[in-house]
């Protein structure tokens, strides 16, 4: 795998009212590479935080079995009314992957909902109720990953999509964080650098951590 990509960040579908308010989606293409590097058709792919679908969509296209889990309900019924597998998705919550009787995966590919260090609202709960703080997020982040461990084949990788923050002149240096919170329960591979054509978050580039579990 290359070490750094330059993609266009575009969506071949606009999204329905009111999920267009707050597109995140990272482009199809970055998926395809992954896919393409790491996995074959047939093998079972894993996104904990399915969001908007790319990860499901990209892997059904392509011959994979998308799974996903996702905690809000407009999102899952929007994934849901495009995937053929629409049993494939659970709605649900991510910090609890260990009970929700998912399968063994060889390949899990994600974007984790961000927070910046002043945040005071919980991305874990879709942004809906209040959190611990920073560092509370980062420990919840590495339980989850802890669960996702376990439910990974022997040999799988792991590849976390991530960007360091910068809002207001202060950075929230959230790919780096998200790394070695990770790295606590996995094993580091490495990063792949992806610079966008545009991107938010204050930087035209973001990360994808690469993780193997022995």
């Amino acid at each position: 795998m290359k070490s750094f990509l330059y993609l266009e960040n575009s969506q071949p579908e606009a999204l329905p009212e009111p999920l267009d308010r707050d597109d995140v989606r990272y482009a199809p293409a970055l998926v395809r590479c992954f896919l393409e590097e790491y996995t074959r058709p047939g093998d079972r792919v894993l996104d904990p935080f399915a969001g908007l679908g790319t990860t499901l969509f990209v892997a059904e296209a392509m011959g994979r079995i998308p799974y996903g889990v996702e905690l809000s309900e407009e999102k899952v019924a929007y994934v849901r009314s495009r995937l053929k597998q629409t049993e494939s998705l659970i709605q649900g919550d991510s910090r609890r992957l260990a009970s929700l009787g998912l399968p063994a995966f060889d390949f899990c590919m994600t974007s984790p909902p961000f927070m910046t260090i002043e945040d005071d609202t919980d991305p874990l709960s879709d942004y809906t109720a209040s959190g611990g703080g920073y560092r509370a997020y980062l420990q919840e982040m590495r339980g989850v990953f802890a669960q996702l461990r376990a439910l990974v084949k022997a040999g799988g990788r792991v590849v976390v999509e991530v960007s360091n923050l910068k809002q207001y002149g202060r950075v929230t240096p959230l790919a780096w964080d998200l790394a070695g919170e990770i790295s606590r329960v996995m094993h580091f591979e490495g990063e792949v650098v992806v610079c966008w054509d545009h991107y938010d978050y204050g930087y035209d580039h973001s990360y994808c951590l690469v993780y193997s579990v022995m």
